[in-house]
């Protein structure tokens, strides 16, 4: 039998940087329109949600094929508001209200929208393929070295992160450093468990998906035009499959 698979898609219906963000059409279609059909072609995705405070943006989705079970309270729907907050309550109302409980769940955030269908399969069938993992996270390897960044404390700088046994890592070249990578958002997957039982987004064991395409996401309106060219050129068969290395 085919496991149960969620797409569960987070927006709320409030933005500072850009009003009404995830209605706003890009390419001729709304934002969040993007990520709902990305899980509907999904080969493994078995059922695609929505989460949202916004009666607007609840109908838009409907009207792209996903699922709006509930809308999400306001407690969860604000500036401050976690991830965590977001899928412990989805996760609860569908276990409590439809006893449904997925394998597992695939956030897909309507903010970042150029993703490739087949990485997010591939994601999934790796985080499927190692049941010791609690998660998944997309990243890419990181444009500047954590190992020269500073905070200045006390009217002091302080070195953010140290090497063992190298006195100054931030005097090295940067080629002699340890390589470092940042999440990116263009896919990541969790357990059920991990957020339900242990109240964390990502657990203990966390498994990389390394993802070696430019990102790009809408926080602010000059990012518009570069996202819809994107959207506009996006090919499905233009690149392989990430790497997949042991974390």
């Amino acid at each position: 039998m085919k496991p149960n698979i969620l797409a569960l898609i987070p927006a709320r219906g409030g933005s500072k940087s850009i009003p009404r963000k995830n209605l706003l059409m890009i390419a001729g279609k709304p934002l969040i329109a993007y990520s709902i059909e990305q899980a509907l072609l999904s080969q493994h995705i078995t059922r695609t949600i929505v989460s949202t405070d916004d009666h607007e943006i609840a109908g838009v989705a409907r009207q792209h094929g996903a699922e709006v079970p509930f809308m999400r309270p306001l407690e969860f729907a604000q500036d401050l508001s976690t991830d965590l907050d977001v899928f412990r309550h989805a996760l609860a109302w569908l276990r409590d209200r439809e006893n449904y409980q997925p394998e597992l769940v695939v956030h897909l955030r309507p903010t970042g929208p150029v993703r490739k269908v087949k990485l997010i399969d591939r994601a999934i069938e790796i985080l499927s393929a190692n049941q010791l993992a609690d998660s998944l996270r997309s990243v890419s390897l990181a444009l500047q070295t954590p190992f020269k960044m500073w905070r200045i404390v006390d009217d002091t700088l302080k070195p953010v992160m140290s090497l063992a046994g190298v006195t100054e890592p931030y005097s090295l070249p940067r080629q002699q450093l340890p390589k470092v990578y940042w999440q990116n958002g263009y896919v990541d997957i969790v357990r059920p468990r991990v957020v339900l039982e242990q109240a964390s987004m990502s657990g203990d064991h966390i498994l990389p998906f390394v993802v070696n395409e430019p990102m790009l996401e809408i926080d602010h309106e000059d990012d518009v035009a570069k996202v819809e060219a994107a959207l506009l050129k996006l090919d499905e068969s233009d690149s392989e499959p990430p790497e997949r290395f042991s974390a």
